[in-house]
C-alpha cells in the first residue's frame, strides 16, 4: 500500500504483520480518489474514517490536505499503528480513537463531508451501517458517505444510495445526506 496523491505521495503503508485488516487496494483507492476529487475539493474537508483499519484512506485525506480526519478502530494495534504513522508522519489533522463503531454511532460527534465505512466484510451489522450512519446525522448536508464492501452485497436499497463502483472482490457504495428515518 502507498499513499497515492497529496504531499505524501509514494509513501509505503508498511503495518506490521497480523494485523486483523483487508487493506483497500491501490487500484482501487486511486479510483475512489479520482471520483472524490471531482465532486469534492478534498483540500479543507473533514473526513471520518470508520473501521479504520491501517488508516489507508486516513492517510491519502490528510496528504491531500483535508482540514480534519477522524478515525476510528476498535483493534488497539491498528490504533497503535495508525497513532505511530501520526507521529511519523507529522499528521497534525489526523485524530485516532479506539472505540467500537456501533457504539460511537449512538453518541457521535460533529458532521463530515464524507465518512468511509470499511468494515469488516463478514460483520454481522454490515447492511446496517448506511442506514444507521444516516441516522447518527455524521454527514454534512453536501456529504458522501462512502461504505466499502463484499460485491455481491447490493446496498443500493438504502436511503441516500446513488452509485456502485465495483473492482474485483470489493466495491464501493456512494450514499448522499439522507436526513435520518428512524
Amino acid at each position: 500500500m502507498r499513499i497515492i496523491s497529496g504531499n505524501l505521495k509514494g509513501i509505503l503503508i508498511q503495518p506490521p504483520p497480523g494485523l486483523p485488516v483487508r487493506p483497500t487496494t491501490d487500484r482501487a483507492k486511486e479510483s475512489l480518489f479520482n471520483i472524490l476529487a471531482n465532486r469534492f475539493e478534498l483540500a479543507g474537508i473533514e473526513v471520518l474514517d470508520l473501521f479504520s483499519g491501517t488508516g489507508n484512506m486516513a492517510y491519502e485525506c490528510c496528504s491531500r490536505g483535508a482540514a480534519r480526519v477522524v478515525a476510528i478502530d476498535i483493534n488497539a494495534k491498528c490504533v497503535d499503528f495508525i497513532k505511530s504513522m501520526k507521529q511519523k508522519h507529522q499528521l497534525g489533522a489526523l485524530t485516532v480513537r479506539k472505540a467500537d463503531v456501533f457504539k460511537y454511532l449512538s453518541n457521535p460527534e460533529g458532521t463530515y463531508d464524507i465518512v468511509f465505512a470499511d468494515a469488516p466484510y463478514a460483520h454481522p451489522q454490515m447492511v446496517e451501517i448506511p442506514r444507521r450512519i444516516m441516522q447518527s446525522n455524521l454527514l454534512k448536508a453536501t456529504g458522501t458517505l462512502v461504505v466499502e464492501h463484499e460485491s455481491n452485497l447490493d446496498l443500493s436499497h438504502e436511503s441516500g444510495f446513488f452509485e456502485c463502483r465495483k473492482y474485483g472482490q470489493s466495491s464501493f457504495s456512494f450514499f448522499k445526506h439522507s436526513p435520518a428515518t428512524i
